[in-house]
């Protein structure tokens, strides 16, 4: 797992020396009958030195070995309800990623569902894992391990909605940071760290500024917003507002130097839009919006990284058509200028890949930046290796 940084070259390219390469990539499908998908993960589990690919899936937590994807299941059946989402990153420094889960899936239920869950592995992380409950707000649906501040790793977990809340009424999703006990078997505590904002999607974990900690970008009903860390939790900057009815998915990238915001709106929405920052009018400047794409069915994954090696940041798309009657599949966008005013999208995925979630990562050594991803009708797990 890594984190995107913001931390940019002062220089800015205003035009690419040549047109980016049109891109390959070979699709090996490691597993074709997971039942949802919900959520993928990227980090050495072993400690080999190699990215494997983790799932959290609607009845089991499994890991995919690299180099030939051999599916461990370490977790299965931790609450009556649905696993959703997975957060993997190594937190000690031993090489191996941590692991922690969130479960108990049902948006309707703003009061009792929900479930958080740290898994404890074993000697051989081949075999079953010891879940470790801890408290949980309702609608547990988002998790990443993040370099905190003050105390280092931390887990934050992001709900859906607020408690009791209602259609984005009501309560404030709570944001916890849970902080690891320092001695096996202690308390893990826990601190609010934000709760002003409703229905609340997805995040991406960065670095936005020069300290060391990790920020959070946000997406969700009100809009954008980055974090940063302040006494009693973090303070929130709003980067775009409303203009397409909320975000679903968002990412940092750049372009030409510079930094580029990218989401999917409205939530679950059919508008891929990128937003890049105004050189002039300080931090309180408003965001530059453009729609990249207005066709998506049912939008609901974005990643950001340079598959191509052309120094500016692609974004890889996918949607998952859920209510039926589309296409599915995964669109990558890039840049043709070094402003992100043009851009070219080239399909990736055509119908194989109903994608609920993905990540990038060179999965195979040689040094470019593959595509993982999980479907949810098509009931598969794909890497796209790119050639």
């Amino acid at each position: 797992m890594y984190t995107r940084a913001l931390l940019l070259a002062a220089t800015t390219t205003t035009v690419m020396a040549a047109v980016p390469p049109e891109p390959t990539f070979r699709a090996v499908e490691i597993d074709a009958k997971i039942q949802i998908g919900y959520g993928l993960a990227i980090a050495d589990v072993d400690g080999d030195g190699k990215a494997d690919v983790l799932l959290v899936d609607k009845h089991q937590i499994a890991w995919y070995q690299s180099p030939d994807w051999t599916k461990h299941v370490i977790a299965e059946n931790l609450t009556e309800r649905d696993h959703v989402c997975i957060a993997a990153r190594d937190i000690d420094g031993d090489g191996k990623a941590e692991i922690a889960v969130g479960a108990e899936w049902n948006p309707g239920d703003t009061q009792n569902s929900g479930a958080v869950f740290y898994l404890k592995p074993p000697a051989d992380r081949t075999g079953k894992w010891e879940p470790v409950r801890l408290t949980n707000e309702p609608t547990t649906h988002r998790m990443r391990w993040v370099k905190a501040w003050p105390d280092g790793f931390n887990l934050v977990v992001l709900p859906l909605h607020g408690r009791g809340n209602q259609g984005g009424q009501g309560e404030g999703v709570r944001i916890l940071s849970y902080s690891m006990p320092e001695t096996p078997g202690g308390e893990w505590s826990t601190r609010l760290i934000d709760d002003t904002l409703h229905m609340t999607h997805n995040m991406d974990v960065v670095q936005w500024d020069e300290d060391d900690p990790d920020e959070l970008l946000l997406a969700g009903r009100e809009g954008l917003f980055v974090s940063n860390w302040r006494e009693g939790g973090m303070a929130l900057t709003k980067i775009a507002g409303d203009a397409g009815g909320g975000a679903g998915e968002v990412r940092l990238g750049q372009v030409g130097g510079q930094p580029i915001v990218a989401s999917i709106e409205p939530m679950h929405g059919h508008q891929f839009v990128v937003y890049t920052q105004p050189k002039e009018g300080g931090e309180e400047a408003p965001w530059t919006r453009r729609v990249l794409d207005e066709s998506l069915v049912d939008g609901h994954a974005v990643a950001a990284g340079d598959l191509l090696g052309i120094g500016s940041d692609q974004f890889v798309v996918g949607w998952r058509a859920m209510r039926g009657g589309s296409k599915v599949g995964i669109k990558l966008f890039t840049p043709l200028d070094g402003k992100g005013e043009t851009w070219r999208t080239t399909l990736i995925d055509d119908n194989r890949m109903a994608c609920e979630d993905l990540r990038l990562a060179d999965l195979n050594g040689d040094g470019r930046l593959d595509i993982a991803a999980a479907g949810r009708a098509t009931k598969n797990v794909i890497i796209y290796f790119n050639e």
